[in-house]
């Protein structure tokens, strides 16, 4: 017998026995739960009445270890994946050597800043934040920027990010933030990025995480090259000499190479046509020999002046601005040489932010007190137990000796019979090493502690927004528009209207009126008209250092440039230019219509590196089109090259054409700029395309570019 009910009337009936179901399966499964209108509470049962800060003794003091409700929170965070990272499984890594350039005694006793000239090994990890091992490398994202110095005081561990803050100012926080920013979790979607409600949902509610998006949302959050981020420590940390005095330090990396980003478009398009973008520009650099180059250098604050900024040194979501406190360097670092297996070194590579030496010490950063707890307990599930320190990318050049035993893949074969101290059997060894000022044992500064046990957050940690503003303020026009577009897509994913709303109303209309009435008229929604609280201005009003068009170097060392050819090219217009990019540092790749060699107008042949379409001009700083005849008249036939113009002058790149390619823009309908370079011979267009690249991209052709087609 067929029912006679319409679809509509099945399909609401349907749902009626669905909910029947799972009403009845809930009341038996008990495992399911739902957490709607119930207390929060650990794994135990325990009620929990507050989950935003860990346990300290006082405001500002250390977290302490009894804090049961955030180790059982953070080691159950720690050990949700295996076996790829949790956070900052996409990376890529390289070998290479840092030079102290001077004796730095007077900061600190560690060895490897002791003398002029000296050496340490060290190997570097990059990475992107929320995506997985598969993901894209240009996606909006945190780039994490770690570092293993090899001292031969044992292993110090830098490990850090390309932006100096961070989201929360307390580590309990952190499963919450990565929770949100990670795909959702009934879908796993979207892979590799922020621009969905969970991530919105949280910052929205999270003022303190203004600042911090801010940055991500800016050019900071697409790098073009891992060789063109900074690199900060984002905590406070101490530096101690041998006399035993403390300075407050902020760690920097500033790259050789100036700071420089992509473009939106060009990283969406990257993120299709080669995921691998920046760990392929790092392979290929350094087995080139354009290896990468960073100075390292310290903000230091005097301990008698913790207390003088208009913030608290211990807030991780907060700068000091390098106009207050310029960056003292103390030396540079080469990346030189590949790994020789992904896995055993760059996947198996252990940091961690307590992997200290001695001069080096912590700050009582509630974030970075939780993170020298988590990162133990993260490596213990990901490297298979307690001896990761054994795996050989791990391993300290400095001698290894202690009563540790057994556990899994142990690798060491201990001699001794009395694994203990102290013992009579070997002697007493290992021995304690006795304090010294330098080449001792490992000394905690004796800093005075005392309060009462509580969880609470410091008065001076309650400004959000200031610095953010400082920030906005600090951008150039270019920058600022960027950022507004950043917001724009990102919320425009959104699904939820009132999380929109809130993140204009709660949060951008607190940094800066104009942002959130920019962002609130490209969504759609009714513009703020004043901040939400109040707020106050920062000091200084702006910082030219947080600027990126700041941060070039005036030079075109290490920049890619796509050189189109086809057959019946100008080979000595090739050759010369060629020639002038190399005297500048500058690299160069032959373009043709495929992969096969091109014959130039004097019969020689060329080979070429790739095609059009196999390496797009997003691949590149700028092109180059030299003359000839019948080349440019292939291009001018050819879709795929006149494509490839148009989408470098789309993405505001310098442009030079010599000879009979000077046609080409014109029948493109390309407006003349300061960076669309063109003359009779190479000799002519070099000079004006060198200054133009320099500037890394012709940002006064912007507005012009969004109307082509690309």
């Amino acid at each position: 017998m067929t029912d006679s009910k319409k679809p509509s009337e099945l399909a609401g009936s349907d749902a009626l026995d669905r909910r029947n179901h799972n009403a009845k399966t809930d009341s038996l499964e008990t495992f399911r739960s739902d957490a709607t209108g119930q207390a929060l509470t650990t794994n135990q049962g325990v009620k929990i009445a507050d989950n935003q800060n860990t346990l300290k003794a006082g405001n500002r003091g250390p977290s302490l270890l009894e804090d049961f409700i955030m180790r059982e929170k953070i080691t159950h965070f720690d050990h949700e994946r295996i076996p790829e990272r949790i956070v900052h499984a996409r990376g890529a890594a390289a070998h290479g050597v840092f030079v102290s350039y001077g004796d730095h005694s007077d900061l600190t006793k560690a060895s490897f800043l002791s003398a002029e000239g000296k050496e340490t090994p060290v190997f570097v990890r990059f990475s992107t934040v929320q995506g997985p091992r598969g993901s894209a490398d240009t996606v909006r994202d945190v780039r994490g920027f770690a570092t293993k110095f090899y001292t031969d005081e044992g292993n110090f561990d830098l490990v850090g990010n390309d932006i100096p803050i961070f989201f929360i100012q307390d580590a309990i926080k952190f499963p919450d933030f990565v929770h949100a920013v990670k795909p959702e979790a009934h879908n796993e979607i979207p892979t590799g990025q922020s621009a969905h409600d969970t991530f919105w949902d949280f910052v929205s509610l999270t003022p303190e995480s203004a600042h911090m998006v801010l940055w991500v949302m800016s050019d900071r959050g697409i790098p073009r090259s891992y060789r063109s981020i900074e690199g900060f420590g984002i905590h406070t940390f101490r530096m101690i000499n041998a006399e035993g005095k403390s300075r407050f330090v902020k760690f920097h990396w500033k790259p050789l190479a100036g700071a420089y980003s992509l473009v939106w478009d060009e990283a969406l398009k990257l993120g299709g046509k080669d995921p691998d973008f920046n760990r392929r520009d790092l392979w290929e650099s350094i087995e080139s020999g354009d290896y990468f180059e960073w100075e390292f250098g310290v903000q230091v604050v005097e301990e008698e002046d913790e207390h003088s900024f208009d913030f608290d040194l211990l807030d991780p979501t907060k700068i000091i601005p390098e106009e207050v406190v310029p960056v003292r360097v103390l030396g540079k670092m080469t990346l030189n040489r590949n790994p020789d297996n992904f896995f055993a070194e760059t996947e198996q590579a252990a940091f961690h932010p307590g992997h200290i030496v001695p001069g080096i010490d912590f700050s009582n950063d509630p974030l970075l007190q939780g993170r020298l707890f988590s990162y133990t307990d993260t490596q213990l599930l990901r490297l298979g137990g307690p001896n990761f320190h054994e795996i050989p990318i791990n391993r300290p050049v400095a001698p290894l000796h202690n009563n540790q035993r057994d556990a899994f893949h142990r690798q060491t074969i201990h001699k001794g019979r009395a694994p203990y101290e102290p013992n009579s059997i070997d002697g007493g060894w290992p021995k304690e090493a006795p304090p010294a000022a330098s080449g001792g044992g490992f000394e905690s500064y004796p800093e005075r502690v005392e309060g009462h046990k509580i969880r609470n957050r410091s008065e001076s940690f309650g400004d959000h927004f200031s610095q953010a503003t400082l920030f906005w303020n600090s951008m150039s026009a270019p920058e600022k528009e960027h950022i507004i577009g950043a917001y724009t897509f990102e919320l425009g994913k959104v699904e939820r209207i009132f999380i929109r709303e809130r993140q204009v109303n709660e949060i951008l209309a607190n940094i800066d009126l104009e942002l959130a009435r920019r962002v609130a008229e490209n969504l759609g929604l009714p513009a703020p008209t004043a901040p939400s609280r109040p707020t106050k201005a920062p000091t200084p009003a702006a910082s030219p250092a947080l600027s990126l068009l700041n941060r070039l170097t005036g030079t075109i060392r290490s920049r890619k440039v796509a050189i189109l050819v086809a057959d019946g090219v100008d080979g000595q217009a090739v050759d010369a230019f060629k020639r002038k990019l190399a005297e500048q540092g500058a690299m160069a790749k032959l373009i043709g219509p495929s992969p096969a060699p091109v014959t130039t107008a004097d019969g020689q042949t060329l080979v070429t590196d790739a095609a059009m379409d196999g390496m797009p001009s997003i691949a590149f700083d700028a092109v180059f089109v030299p003359g000839g005849a019948q080349s440019v008249e292939a291009m001018s036939g050819s879709g795929e090259a006149k494509h490839y113009l148009l989408e470098a002058y789309k993405h505001l790149k310098p442009i030079a054409l010599v000879g009979e390619a000077r046609q080409l823009p014109v029948a493109l309908g390309l407006q003349a700029d300061a960076g669309l370079v063109d003359g009779d011979d190479v000799a002519a267009v070099f000079g004006p395309f060198a200054q133009a690249l320099a500037q890394h991209r012709i940002w006064a052709r912007e507005a012009v570019a969004k109307g082509i087609p690309a």
